[in-house]
This record gives structure tokens, C-alpha cells and sequence, in this order.
């Protein structure tokens, strides 16, 4: 079986890392107020990520088979042009949705309960699981854990004064996507706080884009 394969469903069984429920309380008010309701205000090129020069670019395979090549910058603002200002804002302009207001690009809230997969908005990267989504208390998607740690980038963002942040990027478009702390359940401790505007979900059960799919591993062989 692949990762993900074709039907969500069936990638969902594949990429778990964990099922066990588990419990997160409330986060205080202070905690609230540390997603940053102010952007990274990093906006271009982003550290960590550069656009392919061409479409020629050799290509990049992640740790479970998914194309991660780097968009090239006309190909993300193609993309980008799709989405509304408001998601634009986020995704491209690393702006902060409001807590307990999101939705993923394709109308689902940012509680959603249903089993599924999370894409980027740009570019369509696997991204997490429901399986590793909990309820963190702050009004943002919360995860414990990418579906694959190749496919987001990590940097470091000191655009709040006296409150340094890890920022978190999609690894083919180099979106942001919101920030990581240090706060969330067992196994990892890690919250990955996401904005619901920067993220797709997929149904289980429904078919993924081509985008979504990891690459077929006799493709995956051929270009070894």
C-alpha cells in the first residue's frame, strides 16, 4: 500500500503515527496571545525556501514518496491567484487568521471533527491527519505532527519583539502556514498551531488531486 495512495482513506491508515486519544487543557489567555495575531510579516522569498529557477529543477522526493520540488515563483502566484485576498493574506503575506474564525480554502471550520487529510492551499503538499489533530483550546487547527517531516519547513521568526517563534512553511510552495510550539500533547510536545486558511481538506474516502498523490514508486525507482 502507499502512503497516502489514491483514496484518502486508505492513506490515512498509512501515514498514522499515533491513534491514542489524547487530552490537552485549556491553554491561558497569555497562550492565546502567543499564536501571534500579528504576521511574520515576511513576505518574498522566505528563509529556508527558495522558488526553482525553472521547471527544469531537479527534482526533490520526500521520506514518504511525495513530490516536495520547490514551486517555481510563476507557478505559486498562478496558484495564489486562485485564492481569495483574504487567503492570499495568509498564505503569501504570512498574516494570522482570527482565533475561532478559519476556514480551509475549501469551507471546512477550523474545529472540524471529520477524518481527512489537510493539503496546502497552495500546491496541494500532504500537510497532517486528522489523526493527529486535537483540540488545543486557542480557535486555530492544532496538530501533534506532520503526516511526513520532509514536507514542512522549520524557521526561526522574530518578528514580535521578545517573542521568538518557530515559523512553519509548506515545503513545495513555501507558504506559511502558521507556527510550532513546545506546548502540545504526548507523543511529540509539539503544537503545530496552522491557520485553516492556508490549509485544503480531503475527506476521507474522497479521491485525492494528482497534486496530493505521492509519486508512483516505479516513477520513484526510474529517477534513482
Amino acid at each position: 500500500m502507499g502512503v497516502l495512495g489514491v483514496s484518502v482513506g486508505a492513506g490515512l491508515a498509512a501515514v498514522t503515527l499515533l491513534t491514542a486519544p489524547v487530552f490537552v487543557p485549556a491553554l491561558q489567555p497569555r497562550a492565546l496571545q502567543i499564536m501571534g495575531l500579528g504576521a511574520s510579516r515576511q513576505v518574498g522569498i522566505k528563509a529556508g525556501w527558495r522558488p526553482a529557477k525553472g521547471d527544469e529543477a531537479a527534482q526533490r522526493i520526500s521520506q514518504s514518496g511525495y513530490d516536495i520540488t520547490p514551486l517555481t515563483a510563476q507557478k505559486k502566484s498562478e496558484l495564489a491567484a486562485m485564492l481569495t485576498d483574504h487567503q492570499r493574506r495568509i498564505a503569501v503575506g504570512s498574516g494570522t487568521e482570527r482565533a475561532f474564525t478559519g476556514e480551509t480554502v475549501n469551507g471546512y471550520p477550523h474545529d472540524n471533527k471529520k477524518a481527512g487529510l489537510y493539503v496546502a492551499a497552495i500546491g496541494g503538499l500532504p500537510l497532517f491527519s486528522s489523526e493527529t489533530k486535537f483540540d488545543s483550546g486557542t480557535g486555530w487547527p492544532s496538530f501533534y505532527a506532520p503526516v511526513d517531516p520532509t514536507h514542512i519547513i522549520e524557521v526561526k521568526d522574530s518578528s514580535v519583539p521578545f517573542m521568538p517563534r518557530v515559523e512553519v512553511l509548506d515545503a513545495r510552495a513555501g507558504s506559511h502556514l502558521g507556527h510550532v510550539f513546545d506546548d502540545g500533547p504526548r507523543p511529540t510536545g509539539k503544537r503545530y498551531c496552522m491557520n485553516a486558511a492556508a490549509l485544503k481538506f480531503i475527506p476521507e474516502g474522497d479521491e485525492a488531486p494528482a497534486e496530493s498523490r505521492p509519486i508512483p514508486q516505479e516513477k520513484q525507482e526510474a529517477d534513482v
